[in-house]
Parts: C-alpha cells; structure tokens; sequence
C-alpha cells in the first residue's frame, strides 16, 4: 500500500494533520473614492477631507488626464498626477502600478503647485512610486494628438481625449513595449537601448511624428536620478502597509465609473478601469482587502467632450449651470455639458462599484433654481429599459422620465449641518438616498474644506 508521496507505509497509521480553516477576515482594508458620474464629481474634495485623517493615500489608475481640485486657506490646488493627500504632512502618497506618469507632467505639477502655498513643501519626502508603473513619453503626447486628428478627419467626429498620451501609453503597456519605472532608474544604456526601439515603432505607425529621441533621452536621464530615491517595490510597499499595521490607507480613483474603458460610454471612455476592480489592479491590493467604497455624485450632471449625455440641458438651465458651477475642465480648460442628474446613470454605477455610501457635492449650485428635475428612468421608442445600455446607439435615443421636485431658492453656503439646509434641499438629498438605496454620508455646499456637511 502506497502513501500520498508513492512510498510504501508498511501498515503504520497516517499522520494526523489538522483541517486547515479559511483565513481570517483582513483587519486592514483601504477606502475607496471614486467618481459616480462622468468626473468632475469634486473627488478630490473629498479625498482630502479623508486624507487628513489618513496614513497612505493612493492613485491606483489613469494619469495626468485626471484633475482634482482642492482648496486650503483660499488657496485652490490642482492635482493631476500627484494624490491630493500629498497635502497632508502626516501621509505616505503613493502612485501605483495601474497609473501611466508622464515625469515632466509630474515634476512640473509639482512645481507648479509649490508656487501657490506651503501646502506642496517637502513633497519629495513623503511621495512613492511604484517600480511597475509605466511612463508616459512625449512621443506618446504627439501621437494622441495625430490620433485626434485623424478620427476628426475619417468619422468627423474625435474621442475628445486630453491629448495626455495616455491612451497611446497604454496600448504601448498592452502591446508589451511599453517601458516602467524601473526600467528608467536601472542601467540607463539597457533602457536607451528600449527607448530607440519604441520611438522607432512610433516613426513607423506615424512618419510625421515630430521625436526628439536625443533631447528625451537628456531629459529622463536627469528625471531618473531625482527619481530613484522615490521607486519602490508597489506590491511590497502596499503588502506591508495592509498586513501587520493599523495603517488608515485612502484610495483617490481618477476619471470616473461612465468612463471606465469596460463598464463607461464606450468608445467616448479613457484607457483604464477606473471603477472599484482597478484598485486591486492597479496597487496589487487582494480584493479582501477593499473595505468601503465611497461614489462621489455632483448634484447634477456635467460631461466633458463628445458623447451621449440623456439629460444634458443645452439652453438657460444649463448655460446657468456652467455658469454657477464654473464648469471648465482642470486639465483641458474646456467647458463642461451640463444637465440635470441623472439616477439611472448613478444606479448603474452603483451596480459596478457596490457604494457604501454617496458623497453629493456641488448641492449650492441648485440655490437659485424654482425647481430641479431628475432623471428616474429611460424608455426607447416608448419602451421602458430596465437598465443602463450597453449601445451608445442607443443610449442617444433615450427619452427621460423626470421626476420634479420643488427648489430652495436661497443660499445653503453658510450650512454646516443637515438641519441648516432648507427642508426642500433636505428633501432632494432623501429622494437621492431613497432611489440609490445607499445613505449620502457627506454634502458639498462650497468649494473650500469647512463647506462640507457630515452627515452621519
């Protein structure tokens, strides 16, 4: 008679092992922000309410095609590559592997921001970069905006992309010639060697391309040394920091659910998951890991660029929307669309992201309207759809039921509590909540930190 290991055990009694039980529930799990809509929800508000109180605030997707907005003490930073909790003193930021750095962008963000306040000082020493996360060139920058160039003049009509590079930097990640963090911060003749290679492919797809393959080379040379002392080994760094520790870690997603590359407006979308499934992708983080998930909604609707948008409001109501909300894009300086809410859209984001709670910003735009409309459902050639499509074919065909609901007609800035709001504004927030099925836990009513409601 033969043992599990094909030896013979001559009759002695096997040993006795004892059953292995399912491992423990993870102590540690991050928070999550994320946007609910189309971006511009004011993620980065919230995230840095969060982050004050955090220990390791991350991006986990996407790269400076992002703009997150924060205002401390009157003084309004602009964050794009950088986690808006590189404001807090206290906090490890951290970039990780899912999101595509364009080091000049960095850099001068950085800079840039410094200039503004004393909020920014001493970035260095409190920014990590994952060794795995892949660079953005300038070549890639160029070829978005061939790329742009050529669907508006084949279909007509242009993605509306930042022209970032990001797309292209991430076909070059797919396509498996893309180069990483740690290829620039080890044996630079070895990464030169692959640089010439890639800018080459990309003289080959677009003969126009304007590369400067020496100039570039210069240029990351010295961003490789003032680097090096900020690469770290992301999977490692986050294993640490979720194991053996009682570390409050923040997540600051990009973008937002309707533009994830999967589950968004598909093709009017960007080139990364920015819905809850790119944190465990994008930092190495085991999904037991991910504890609550919080959806950032503005309390209506804005879209940046082309692309089906149901409730989009092209007359007064909209033009007054732009206007009170100052809706122009951080990173591209376009104006936003902008319409009423749309809850069919929040619902499905809902659907993906699985939201703990709702963060509704922007609610003091609303002050001066006599009523507020909401999208509650869609139909297509008078039949209802049960959920959001797929088809954007189809999607530019919806009709919108509306619900009506009565406006406050007076300032809810000075509010720092639910019972300050007037009762018609408590009653938008409630219909929310009752509709989603998930609590709003945070109200925005002003751009600054102090203008934010808790309420609960």
């Amino acid at each position: 008679m033969a043992n599990v290991n094909g030896r013979e055990n001559h009759g002695e009694p096997a040993v006795k092992r004892p059953r292995e039980k399912a491992a423990p529930e993870p102590a540690n799990k991050v928070t999550v922000v994320l946007g609910a809509q189309w971006g511009d929800e004011g993620k980065g508000k919230v995230v840095d309410l969060l982050a004050m109180d955090a220990d390791i605030v991350c991006r986990c997707q996407g790269g400076n095609n992002a703009g997150h907005t924060v205002v401390v003490d009157s003084v309004e930073y602009d964050f794009h590559l950088l986690p808006s909790g590189v404001l807090n003193k206290k906090a490890i930021s951290f970039i990780g592997n899912g999101v595509v750095v364009h080091l000049p962008g960095l850099f001068g963000e950085a800079e840039s921001n410094l200039k503004k306040g004393k909020g920014l000082q001493g970035w260095e020493d409190r920014l990590k970069i994952s060794d795995r996360a892949h660079i953005v060139f300038n070549f890639h920058q160029a070829v978005d905006g061939i790329q742009e160039q050529q669907r508006q003049q084949q279909e007509g009509q242009n993605l509306g992309t930042t022209k970032k590079g990001i797309g292209p930097a991430y076909s070059s990640k797919a396509a498996r010639n893309g180069l990483r963090i740690c290829d620039l911060v080890s044996d630079f003749k070895v990464f030169e060697d692959k640089f010439r290679m890639l800018a080459e492919h990309f003289l080959g797809m677009y003969p126009n391309l304007n590369v400067d393959i020496e100039g570039e080379l210069q240029q990351l040379k010295v961003y490789a040394e003032r680097l090096r002392p900020l690469v770290t080994d992301g999977v490692y760094f986050m294993h640490k920091a979720l194991t053996g520790t009682s570390k409050k870690i923040l997540v600051e997603g990009a973008n937002a659910a309707l533009l994830d590359i999967d589950f968004g407006t598909y093709p009017f979308v960007t080139s990364s998951n920015c819905t809850v499934g790119g944190v465990c992708t994008g930092l190495g983080v085991p999904p037991s890991h991910v504890g609550r998930v919080y959806g950032v909604v503005k309390a209506y609707t804005t879209r940046v660029g082309v692309g089906a948008f149901p409730t989009e409001q092209d007359n007064e109501t909209g033009a007054l929307l732009q206007s009170r909300g100052h809706e122009v894009g951080v990173t591209t300086g376009r104006k936003r669309r902008c319409g009423w809410l749309d809850l069919i859209l929040v619902r499905y984001a809902h659907m993906v992201n699985g939201f703990s709670a709702i963060a509704l910003t922007k609610l003091d735009i609303l002050d001066t309207l006599a009523e507020i409309k909401v999208g509650v459902a869609y139909r297509v050639d008078g039949e209802p759809l049960p959920s959001f499509p797929a088809n954007m074919d189809v999607l530019t065909r919806v009709t919108v039921e509306y619900e009506t609901l009565p406006g406050w007609r007076r300032s809810t800035e000075a509010a720092r509590g639910f019972a300050e709001l007037p009762s018609q504004a408590q009653n938008y927030i409630r219909f929310i909540e009752d509709f989603l099925r998930v609590p709003v836990k945070w109200v925005g009513v002003g751009k600054s930190r102090e203008s934010v409601i808790k309420l609960f």
